[in-house]
């Protein structure tokens, strides 16, 4: 029996696809042909190719094609090949052909970009599409038409394991990098962007259960997912945790009536994998398409419930229709011509790997020792050390499902090596500090690289809570289920990354720096991590810090580079670097229910009157840039602002334009991130920029009528180079009746 949309209106239009294939190619070819050239609407192709295909056929589009005795493998096939999901190879349907790729494909050897959180750093949005149209381009000369390359989960603690994959913890910042990055993916696969919503702990992922209000729902948490859908994501990745007490891929809240209806979008939804689907029909019915990666509850469940009524044939049409209809739209708007394997880890692309390493990397503190600052290294020097166990390291962040294998890495000390082939560089992993100080004692300058690597943070592979019940019948309760859970949790005490445990170095680490910088006043630490580390027990026994984050497979030159000033730092904090971890929100790794509300990051330390050790969108340079807004227009739906940047240094170097708003009726304003712009300058040069400001951190959604409007409060608004600590010389932005105290609360109405 054929599943038909007869029982629909189906538009008509004069070309009928044929089951039987042209020489042009299969009839999936020729949809695609027809949608390119006009002649049909990919709804109506969709609806075409529907009518031939078999019940078994459509509902195997609404899962993924592998048996369930795949799973044990997964880890070693997820980089050999894509995983399909509703392949049709009777009428040549593709399906989704799945890979991974934040920070590049995971499929084979790929160029290795620097972790998500490092490009958030650039503060480029520019750059960041130059990164997606790489990956993209790999992504299909693996063999895949869909990357989930695009992660723009908020970071509300830096101790959140998998922080790197993010753009750290603004949203304005978050929704311009990520929607940069869509636009890039999509020139040549399908952008997904993941984990929906409110996805920002690692360990307990598949049990916790998140509380949050109305406002701090739309206006803190979604509004980067949004504007990723209006960027033109194809897909949304649904994420394994509950919100308000459901799983996410049962939470039609979230999932129709604020992605599709509200939001608009057209395209399909994904689980995440294996765990991410709970109910069959639920999830469906939800708003959920496709169960990835396997054949697992949906097999089960589906083809008995729709014979026997108890699953609407209008429901599994809705979904395969988007599917069909997303996958031909990409397929006829993406680049015709297709990529040879020639492109992957080409030169082109490493150049762009080490572009955006030394782009990232943020120089957090250089004072002079002597005459000058202690970078970038004088020209003169002829004895380095180099110390730490991360020195020599291939470390390019956790090693779960976006780990990427590239066919070279560089480590910092062999691209110092490169860089000063002329320069005596002796080395050590620190371990012994004597040894250490010993060798610092004996050189001009010391260079100390410690930090994170995959044991500290990253994806928690194996997770205690998981709903084994997925994997069969015979595991939905009774010993062996019990068994296997209570396996899974002793395994996850043994496995690498996970949520971090502190915020601080390791303590050997921290050992080392102070006896190197006790034994050399010259002495540069650089951090690699992939989101915040606390420094008030050392900091001010150094005189220069850097973060190089996990850098990528360039990432070793791209830091010498910087560090012999043949290039700037170019980047910027994406969060906040607090002086005390009890300044941010409480975090527990363990917790089964959380609540999530307008107050992390920047923000909180602002609210509560706290100074951090470096403010978000901090950075320094090797040059002297001065800021000075002089006009702005702003109204509820954005506007923008002219700043005039002048490079008062002698040498050419760049700068991040940001612009900040703050309701200044509080007793603590709150800077809010309205827009930001990079630009580099040659010594002396002077030019005005423009800067496009998103509105939305000064509106407020009223929860009944889903209506914006300004919140209440005298706003002004400032350039500068962080996240301000002052407001006295900010420029009037707008002003609302009624005063608020410090919580806000007011009786005035918006006017």
């Amino acid at each position: 029996m054929k599943m038909t949309a007869g029982r629909r209106a189906v538009p008509t239009q004069k070309l009928a696809l044929s089951e039987t294939a042209t020489a042009q190619g299969s009839v999936y070819d020729d949809a695609v042909r027809a949608v390119r050239t006009g002649e049909l609407t990919a709804d109506v192709a969709a609806n075409q190719l529907i009518t031939m295909m078999t019940d078994g056929e459509i509902l195997g589009l609404l899962d993924g094609d592998s048996p369930r005795l795949v799973l044990p493998f997964i880890p070693i096939l997820l980089d050999r090949l894509p995983f399909v999901a509703g392949a049709v190879p009777r009428l040549g349907i593709p399906g989704i052909r799945f890979s991974d790729g934040g920070r590049g494909v995971v499929i084979g050897a790929c160029t290795a970009f620097p972790v998500t959180i490092a490009r958030a750093a650039t503060w480029d949005p520019s750059l960041e599409e130059r990164v997606g149209v790489a990956i993209g381009l790999e992504t299909r000369a693996r063999g895949a038409n869909y990357s989930a390359s695009v992660c723009v989960n908020l970071l509300r603690h830096p101790a959140w394991g998998r922080a790197q994959e993010c753009y750290g913890e603004d949203p304005v910042l978050t929704a311009r990098m990520g929607s940069a990055l869509t636009r890039g993916v999509r020139v040549n696969t399908m952008a997904c962007v993941k984990h929906f919503a409110l996805n920002s702990m690692e360990n307990e992922r598949f049990e916790v259960d998140v509380a949050v209000d109305e406002h701090a729902l739309h206006e803190v948490y979604l509004p980067h997912f949004k504007a990723v859908v209006d960027a033109g994501a194809d897909s949304v990745m649904s994420a394994y945790n509950r919100v308000r007490g459901e799983y996410m891929d049962v939470n039609r809240a979230l999932l129709t009536d604020i992605l599709r209806r509200e939001w608009g979008f057209s395209g399909f939804v994904t689980s995440d994998w294996v765990f991410g689907t709970h109910d069959a029909m639920g999830s469906l019915e939800a708003g959920m398409d496709v169960e990835m990666p396997l054949r697992l509850l949906r097999a089960r469940a589906l083809p008995a419930a729709l014979r026997h009524g108890d699953l609407a044939r209008a429901t599994v049409l809705e979904s395969a229709r988007r599917i069909l209809r997303t996958c031909m739209l990409h397929a006829a708007a993406r680049d015709s011509a297709v990529p040879s394997r020639a492109v992957i880890a080409s030169p082109a692309h490493r150049a762009l790997a080490h572009e955006v390493a030394t782009e990232s990397i943020v120089l957090l503190k250089n004072e002079a020792v002597g005459a000058a600052p202690v970078l970038p290294l004088a020209p003169a020097t002829r004895h380095l050390t180099v110390i730490g166990r991360l020195a020599a390291q291939t470390n390019l962040g956790d090693h779960g499902s976006s780990r990427v294998r590239p066919p070279s890495t560089v480590s910092p000390l062999q691209g110092l090596r490169e860089a000063l082939p002329g320069v005596r560089i002796t080395s050590t992993t620190g371990k012994n500090e004597r040894r250490a100080a010993a060798l610092a004692a004996a050189a001009e300058t010391a260079i100390v690289v410690v930090g994170l690597d995959q044991h500290d943070e990253g994806e928690s592979v194996v997770t205690g809570g998981v709903d084994v019940g997925v994997l069969g019948r015979e595991l939905g309760s009774g010993p062996l289920r019990r068994l296997l859970i209570g396996l899974a949790h002793l395994a996850s005490r043994f496995v690498r990354g996970g949520d971090r445990s502190s915020l601080n170095l390791r303590p050997s680490d921290e050992r080392l720096i102070r006896s190197v910088a006790a034994a050399n006043p010259r002495t540069v630490v650089v951090l690699i991590s992939g989101s915040a580390i606390l420094t008030e027990t050392w900091r001010d026994r150094v005189p220069a810090l850097l973060f190089a984050w996990y850098g990528g497979m360039e990432g070793g030159r791209a830091l010498a580079s910087v560090l012999t000033g043949n290039e700037e730092p170019g980047g910027r904090l994406p969060f906040v670097l607090p002086t005390d971890a009890a300044h941010l929100p409480f975090f527990d790794s363990a917790a089964k229910a959380v609540v999530y509300d307008d107050q992390w990051g920047q923000r909180r330390l602002d609210g509560e009157g706290h100074r951090p050790a470096y403010p978000f969108g901090f950075g320094l340079g090797y040059t002297t840039i001065e800021h000075r807004l002089i006009a702005h227009t702003f109204d509820d739906s954005g506007g923008h602002a002219d700043v005039l940047v002048t490079n008062k240094g002698g040498r050419k170097g760049s700068t991040v334009v940001q612009i900040y708003a703050a309701n200044v009726s509080l007793r603590r304003p709150v800077a809010q991130l309205l827009g930001f712009r990079k630009v580099t300058l040659q010594p002396g040069a002077e030019t005005t920029v423009r800067v496009v400001l998103d509105a939305g951190p000064t509106l407020q959604r009223d929860p009944s009528t889903r209506r914006w409007s300004p919140r209440l409060g005298e706003w002004v608004l400032q350039a500068s180079q962080h996240s301000p600590d002052s407001w006295e010389n900010a420029g009037r932005l707008r002003c609302t009746e009624g005063l608020m105290d410090q919580e806000g609360i007011s009786d005035a109405k918006p006017v």
